[in-house]
Parts: structure tokens; sequence; C-alpha cells
């Protein structure tokens, strides 16, 4: 009962005084004013200066066949990463944070490149990518400090840096050539964060020392009372069997 008590204090004093922040961004999708490149051609520009996580770009209206959609970031620092199971929910593992990792031959890895392409099925698709890996994909990401006014500071920082100048140049190719831009649909969009607030991670001490309590409730039951219960059920069985041999004897 002292170390119950104890070890549930420990997770009550350690849920009122925490040291991680969650900080909020703004997490709105922006539309690309595509802009023709080459009149006539299946080649179109945008540049964006934000900060950017989701890159999505859409196709229809391509040849059936042959049709290989191309984009390429022009900037500084414009790497993005790039896998066909980005935004899919499949049985597909996969791993997008670590381009270069020692498990890609058992894990499917995403390509960090400025440029990325793929085959175009009946005409149409969509290449889902990421700018950045650093910024919270809904809106909301969590980090360590020592004090809020530090955690805020980090938490811009961390924007800030992913805030960069990128002209995105997206092109349909077809034998190594541009294809005619003629009833070809593009769609193109982001999705931009910028800094809205930071607070204190916090939750109920009360209600997490009840959960910690009857965790570890729980924990000493599997371990002292079922034991007991197995060492007590053959002690009777024992008893029982002692009982009807002293029967069979006196018989």
């Amino acid at each position: 009962m002292t170390l119950i008590i104890l070890l549930s204090y420990a997770v009550y004093s350690n849920t009122v005084d925490s040291e991680y922040y969650g900080y909020s961004t703004t997490n709105e999708a922006l539309v690309m004013d595509l802009q023709s490149e080459t009149e006539g051609k299946a080649s179109w520009f945008y540049t964006t200066r934000a900060a950017i996580t989701w890159v999505n770009v859409s196709v229809d209206g391509a040849p059936d066949s042959g049709a290989t959609l191309v984009v390429e970031a022009e900037g500084i620092n414009s790497e993005w990463y790039y896998s066909p199971n980005l935004g899919l929910v499949s049985g597909t593992n996969y791993v997008c944070n670590e381009p270069e990792s020692d498990y890609s031959s058992i894990l499917e890895t995403c390509s960090f490149e400025r440029s990325h392409s793929m085959e175009l099925s009946e005409g149409s698709g969509i290449m889902r990518g990421r700018a950045s890996l650093e910024l919270p994909i809904e809106g909301l990401g969590f980090l360590e400090n020592e004090d809020i006014g530090k955690a805020e500071i980090e938490a811009r920082e961390k924007i800030d840096t992913q805030n960069k100048t990128i002209t995105w140049r997206i092109s349909i190719v077809s034998d190594g050539q541009e294809i005619p831009s003629d009833d070809v649909e593009v769609h193109a969009v982001v999705t931009t964060h910028e800094f809205v607030s930071i607070e204190q991670f916090k939750i109920d001490p009360v209600q997490e020392t009840i959960y910690s309590f009857a965790s570890l409730v729980g924990c000493f039951f599997l371990v002292l009372v079922i034991p007991l219960m197995v060492y007590f059920s053959a002690v009777y069985k024992e008893r029982r069997d002692e009982v009807i041999r002293l029967s069979v004897s006196e018989e």
C-alpha cells in the first residue's frame, strides 16, 4: 500500500508541473494559382512564401497512357519528401523521416529530392508530398523547455526556419516531352502554418492519480492475488485428495 501511494503521488506531482508545452499553428490550405510557363504546353509554376507541410498535386484529362507528372521545387533548401504511400491508408509499412534508413530493405522510405515524378493511371493521379517534417501536420505540436517564454521562442524559430520561398514547377511529359495542355486539368494545394499560441501541457492530476492508482492495484492483483488463488486451490485439492485416500483405506 505504501508503494502504491508513493507511486501515485509521483504521477500526481509530475502531472502538476509539466515541462512540456503545446503550441498551435494555422493549418490552412493554399490553392496555387498556377501560371502557364509555356503557352499550349502542360507546364505551370507558382511561388510560395510560407512554412509548408503537405503538397498535393492532382491531374485529370492527361493521355491515358505514357503520361508522367513531374513536380519540381526551386529555391534554397527546397528538397521535399515523396512516397506513393503518403496520405494513403494501407497495409504497406513505410517511414518518411529517414530517407536513408538502415531499414530501407524492409520498409518503404520517402525520397528526399527537389524533383519527383509519378506515372499517371488512365490520365489521372494525385501526388502527395511533405515539404517539412518539423511542423505539426494538424496544427498542434509539443516541445520540452524550461518555461513558457523560452518555449514560445523555440516554437516560433521552428516555424520560421521552415518559412521558405519556393517556386513549384509542374509539368506533364510523355517520352521526355511536355504534352499539349488541351483538356488537362491540374489542381495544386499546399498546407501552410503560422504561429498562433502556446500553453503549458496540462492534464487532470486527480484523474491521472486515480488511473495510476487503479493500474498499480491491478498490477498487484495480478502479481499477488492470482498466485494466491492458485496456491489455495492446490492446497484445497491436496486436502480433498487426502480425505479420499483416508476414506478408501478405512474401507
